[in-house]
């Protein structure tokens, strides 16, 4: 009789704790959590937007994202991806990078008052502290720097602290995952050269995140031998839940997490739903004729083909579009295998055209707070998964 009264009271006990550190539910006050928590989110290609001379600091209806709505969507810190079309700006993507990275300076300087680029945690603290919108730059693809340390030392100097080693397109010195999986035969290496280490070791040595989503899984692992810093995959999501080139295996995620690094979950549908690509076919058979209008009309336009496509593509989005807790599934998945400390959010936005459902755009983002909250997850665990785990990689790394 004792030992049950003991057990009874233990069990109340253990519920109670279980409740004060995890409250579930209408106890708490999902918005109040997120505005309170840091979020940061990794990938976010707005710039491509800005270059084509559009003003993101208002609010508009276009895209995912722009200032206002970066700050409704509680977003305290935000990554500009650098990304330079490696057929529109062949001959030169180091300049084009360049100009991408002006453009944000130029923004932050007409809104002081709204954002500000930040390269190092005393200058993250300072714009947290008054209340701005913390711009990080990352280059996506390693073509821009022109096989050239030189140009890897001027981006850091312009404030860029992350690259991705490559996009889909390969660079002489890193093979990326699409040409792996689809290109294997027409690599120039596969894997990371001697010159692809070093970049990886002036990386290091620089303070700048080593961002390895769209690598290569033999690219991926020569990275992981060779880094002495966490390592960060930016945008990318788990090829357990949906096997895509782009996505993660559980072996990866272990060796990220190892390294003290974080893999930021993308929202791309195609990335997070495994039935996406069949629900794609059938869409595509129902709208067959408006697909063959685009393709002849743009058969010499291969540039504005894929951009007239996209735009079909997100009139009949909602049709392709996966609840909310496919993508939750991969959050949840990552946090489970490695440990919360090494998942955050790297939404994509603004370089995709299929988000799931409950995630038109950025001021969407509280509904992943609401989300992870009735999952069981404590309000310091939502607050890494928000936010707090890229602090701590980036003032790691960055310094």
């Amino acid at each position: 009789m004792i030992r049950r009264f003991i057990f009874v009271i233990l069990t109340l006990f253990s519920f109670a704790c279980a409740q004060k550190e995890n409250p579930v539910g209408e106890k708490i006050d999902y918005l109040k959590l997120h505005y309170d928590a840091i979020v940061a989110d990794t990938h976010n290609d707005v710039l491509l937007r800005a270059m084509d001379g559009e003003d993101i600091s208002l609010e508009t209806k276009r895209g995912h994202s722009d200032l206002v709505r970066l700050k409704k969507g509680g977003v305290d810190i935000q990554v500009f991806a650098v990304w330079v079309d490696p057929v529109a700006f062949e001959k030169n993507p180091f300049k084009r990078a360049n100009q991408m990275i002006d453009t944000l300076y130029s923004i932050a300087s007409r809104n002081p008052d709204k954002i500000a680029v930040v390269r190092n945690s005393s200058e993250l603290e300072k714009a947290l502290s008054e209340g701005k919108i913390c711009a990080v730059i990352g280059v996506e693809g390693g073509h821009a720097i022109e096989n050239s340390i030189e140009n890897l030392e001027r981006l850091y100097k312009r404030g860029v602290r992350y690259l991705g080693l490559t996009w889909n397109n390969s660079v002489d010195w890193a093979s990326s995952a699409f040409d792996e999986t689809t290109n294997p035969e027409k690599l120039k290496v596969k894997g990371l050269s001697e010159f692809g280490k070093k970049v990886v070791e002036k990386m290091n040595e620089l303070g700048m995140l080593v961002d390895v989503s769209h690598l290569g899984e033999q690219a991926f692992w020569d990275v992981i031998k060779v880094t002495k810093k966490p390592v960060i995959a930016s945008h990318s999501s788990v090829y357990n839940l949906c096997p895509h080139y782009r996505n993660l295996k559980d072996e990866q995620i272990k060796a990220i997490a190892q390294t003290g690094g974080v893999i930021f979950v993308n929202f791309y549908a195609e990335y997070i739903d495994s039935a996406f690509n069949t629900k794609r076919k059938q869409l595509e058979e129902k709208y067959k004729t408006q697909f063959d209008s685009i393709r002849i009309l743009y058969e010499h336009n291969p540039q504005e083909y894929r951009r007239a496509r996209r735009q079909l593509m997100m009139r009949i989005a909602d049709e392709l579009r996966p609840p909310l807790d496919v993508l939750i599934d991969h959050i949840d998945y990552i946090a489970k295998l490695v440990g919360v400390e090494h998942v955050g959010l790297g939404s994509d936005f603004d370089g995709i055209s299929v988000t799931p459902l409950e995630m038109d755009d950025v001021t969407f983002l509280p509904n992943i707070t609401k989300k992870l909250l009735e999952r069981g997850y404590s309000i310091e665990d939502v607050k890494k998964i928000l936010g707090g785990n890229f602090v701590r990689v980036f003032k790691q790394v960055c310094g």
